[in-house]
Formats: C-alpha cells, sequence, structure tokens
C-alpha cells in the first residue's frame, strides 16, 4: 500500500511518498532521493522496501527549489534541470529536513521506533552525513558524491554506516576515491564494498550505467545491513 503524506518543518511543509508493508508494526526505511526527485526509480526502492518488511518514506527535499521533481534521467534536458537542482541545493538543510523526517517517521504508528536510512547518488552523500548529524539508526550511502571533505565528521559517528562505492565512478576522481576508501575502511562503525569496473549509478535500473548482478548484490548487503542493525 503506498500513499503521498505531508511532513511539517518550522518554515514550511513537503510532500513524500510512503510505501506500507503488510504488517502493522515494524523498522522504517528513509529512501534518499538522488538528483531527479521523489520519482520512478524512488518510488521502486521504497516499494521494494515495504515488501522486505519496512516502512519505506522517500521525502521531497527539493520542495524549497521546485515542489514535486518527478524527472528521469533519459533525456539531456532532464539531466540539465536535475544538475542545476543539484547545485542550488542546499545539503545543510537538506539533512535537517531528513532529521524531521527521522523523527516524525519514529513517532508513526507503523514504526516500531527503529528507523534506517539509504541514499542513491545525491542521496548517498546525504546517507553519510545523516550517520555523522542525526539519531537514524543505521544508513547506507550508494555512490555518494563529494564525501572526501566531509571525512573528517567520521568522529561524530555515532550508528553504523555501509557505503556501496563504484570502482570506476564518473563523477569522483580515482585519487579522491581512493583517499575516500582508505580514510573509511579501518573505521569500526563503517563498512565498505567496492564493486570494480562498475559506474556511478550502477543500481538504477533503466540507467546507462546500471548492472543486474552488482545492484542486486548490492541489495542483498544492504538488507542485511538494515535486518542486523534495525530488524
Amino acid at each position: 500500500m503506498s500513499e503521498t503524506i505531508t511532513f511539517t518543518v518550522p518554515d514550511g511543509a513537503f510532500s513524500a511518498y510512503v510505501a506500507r508493508p503488510d504488517h502493522k508494526n515494524g523498522p522504517a526505511v528513509v529512501v534518499i532521493q538522488e538528483i531527479f526527485g521523489v520519482n520512478a526509480v524512488m518510488r521502486g526502492v521504497c516499494d521494494a522496501l515495504a515488501a522486505q518488511g519496512y516502512l519505506a518514506v522517500c521525502p521531497d527535499l527539493f520542495w524549497r527549489l521546485e515542489p514535486g521533481v518527478d524527472i528521469t534521467d533519459q533525456t539531456q534536458a532532464e539531466w540539465d534541470k536535475a544538475l542545476d537542482l543539484m547545485g542550488r541545493f542546499d545539503v545543510d538543510q537538506g539533512v535537517n529536513d531528513l532529521q524531521a523526517v527521522i523523527a516524525a517517521v519514529r513517532d508513526m504508528p507503523e514504526c516500531d521506533g527503529k528507523v534506517g536510512t539509504v541514499g542513491y547518488c545525491l542521496g548517498g552523500k546525504l546517507a553519510f552525513l545523516v550517520a555523522t548529524r542525526t539519531d537514524a539508526d543505521a544508513s547506507v550511502s550508494y555512490y555518494g558524491v563529494g564525501l572526501e571533505p566531509l571525512l573528517p565528521e567520521i568522529e561524530s559517528m555515532t550508528h553504523p554506516l555501509l557505503v556501496h562505492i563504484a570502482g570506476e565512478d564518473g563523477f569522483t576522481p580515482p585519487d579522491s576515491r581512493q583517499r575516500v576508501i582508505k580514510g573509511l575502511e579501518h573505521q569500526p562503525m563503517v563498512t565498505v564494498h567496492v564493486y570494480p569496473g562498475r559506474d556511478h549509478a550502477f543500481a538504477r535500473p533503466g540507467g546507462k550505467h546500471y548492472d543486474a548482478d552488482d545492484a542486486t548484490l548490492a541489495e542483498h548487503r544492504s538488507l542485511a545491513f538494515f535486518k542486523a542493525y534495525i530488524g
């Protein structure tokens, strides 16, 4: 069962897609959008999580720029719009919105109090920051962009983080990618998986770089991680 609900923060309100599992009460996962908004891919992630027994919620984080963004990666015009939105997006404000969503979801009657997050691309960066700045119980980051400058924040991390890194991510220079891997791999609360030969968004169905085998492997690892830390 799915629907759209509204969250309210001090400076306004924004929508979120919600997919509910069959049972009445259990853990929740906040799905953090890519630069294409709460689109069919993100709704599909929510639906898949609900099928695994999680209450899944994907908030519209671009709401201050343009509410209801729902585009794809299939045309240059959509890419141009997505990159423009990403360039104007306030990451810190986005993390604050996610903390508000996490708190609200934790209080939903369908949630047993445990809340994880999973983010892709821009959402992968936000998932990293959620792990260091919020009280989310566990977070998963898929091919997050711009992680290297954030590495010092690991010291404040109090909940576990799983990081999926594309071995040939076109949005991250190789030397920066290696510094991120080296900076994370010995952190006790961080698990890192590198996917050799994979480019950015290898887990995005329909995308140019989609790889079914590694997407499935990453999904299984993510589900096992959530099972271990939020149930």
